[in-house]
């Protein structure tokens, strides 16, 4: 009996000992494969780190979520780059096909519609240089179609700390939603909104002196002197007279040469103390003109909304002429991303946008244009988040006439 019972405690012994012997080694074999994680970590360090040497260069990928003081991701690149030197950009072109529905008259064409290169250089960790050159319309021709290569701005950053920098040089803008967030990947439909092409123009660029920060975690402003919009400049002389819808988009100073510039001053605040939210309210104003805007954008879950509402008045018209002295306009998308409930990684999303706009509101000879209407459907795939495919169809009542346009394009920032 005895015999019996040291037999059983030799075996629980033995059990016991074998059972920490396998304890021990399973924590052995996890701990050398977390060494050897760490040690093919260092390694593919200590390659890219050499590979920087002999080149000089260390790439930074663009993310899509990060922006710096309102910039799109791909303008923003050089201020997370991890080298002095950062190179990006966006492209985009389209296909598109118009019905008129009183003529039914049928129109289409196709436009690599614009590559946009970005070059950022940091002269050190507070000044940082940043400038874009866009080939619009596929590149420059003499034909007088409006392409162009054009640097669309050029300017100095001077970091100085949260709550209180300085931007000089031709910069964009800082009003409405668009004319800073204007990448292709941003915007849900294949073309930018009307409003931001007849009453906010962008791409508009002015060269003055810029203020912006924090003033506290939630609200942040820009406050600047620039160079005014010059819309007086594209009066037909022989009439006297300027109707176009296009008579504050010609009037961007860009970084083109300008003669005897006026000065105007903006004031723009955000805020977005709101998990998702960002919603803020833009003034800009010169001599002639006064543009104020509200604009914003909120995520929920899959759902996101953004938009802008902007209005202008004129007044110092010419004399004996017929000129616009008031325009607004103004779209609202809406557009919600499935790919949750599809149990996928690539974004497909749905939108519907409402847009009404009247770059002639009103004229100084008491007339006024007619409104335009645009209501457009679409979808969005992203098989990466730097690349983006769209299709949409648009329904347009200006008046009397009653346009449909289908349009696919695709873009990318990089």
């Amino acid at each position: 009996m005895k015999n019996t019972k040291l037999s059983l405690v030799l075996a629980s012994m033995l059990t016991l000992a074998t059972t920490s012997s396998f304890a021990d080694d399973a924590s052995d074999i996890a701990e050398l494969k977390q060494q050897v994680k760490e040690l093919q970590e260092m390694s593919q360090t200590l390659i890219d780190e050499t590979s920087d040497l002999k080149t000089g260069f260390n790439y930074t990928k663009v993310d899509p979520n990060q922006s710096h003081a309102g910039l799109g991701p791909a303008a923003s690149k050089i201020y997370f780059s991890k080298s002095p030197l950062s190179i990006g950009g966006y492209g985009q072109m389209y296909y598109s096909t118009t019905t008129n529905e009183d003529t039914n008259a049928i129109s289409s064409e196709t436009q690599v519609k614009r590559f946009v290169t970005f070059f950022g250089y940091k002269l050190s960790d507070s000044i940082i240089m940043n400038t874009e050159v866009e080939y619009e319309g596929g590149g420059a021709r003499v034909n007088g179609t409006g392409d162009a290569v054009v640097l669309e701005f050029f300017y100095l950053d001077f970091l100085i700390n949260e709550h209180f920098n300085l931007r000089a040089g031709n910069f964009l803008v800082p009003m409405g939603y668009v004319n800073q967030q204007h990448e292709p990947t941003i915007l849900k439909t294949t073309q930018r909104p009307k409003t931001s092409r007849y009453i906010v123009p962008s791409t508009w660029g002015e060269t003055g002196l810029l203020a912006f920060g924090n003033i506290n975690d939630d609200i942040s402003y820009k406050a600047g002197f620039l160079t005014a919009l010059q819309p007086d400049d594209s009066v037909d002389t022989n009439t006297t007279t300027f109707t176009s819808d296009k008579w504050l988009r010609n009037g961007r100073g860009g970084s083109y040469k300008i003669e005897n510039p006026r000065a105007a001053g903006l004031v723009r605040v955000d805020y977005t103390g709101l998990e998702g939210l960002f919603i803020g309210a833009g003034v800009y104003a010169d001599e002639k003109m006064l543009m104020t805007d509200i604009h914003g954008e909120y995520k929920i879950g899959g759902a996101r909304f953004y938009g802008t509402y902007a209005k202008v008045s004129r007044s110092g018209t010419l004399a004996n002429s017929t000129q616009v002295t008031e325009s607004f306009g103004g779209f609202l998308n809406a557009s919600y991303d499935f790919s949750s409930l599809l149990s996928q990684e690539e974004e497909i999303s749905l939108f519907t946008q409402y847009e009404n706009y009247n770059p002639q509101a009103q004229r100084t000879d008491g007339t006024q244009g007619d409104d335009t209407t645009d209501i457009t459907f679409g979808i969005n795939y992203f098989p990466i988040e730097q690349v983006v495919l769209k299709a949409d169809y648009v329904l347009s009542k200006k008046g009397d006439t009653n346009l449909n346009t289908a349009s696919v394009s695709l873009g990318f920032i990089f």
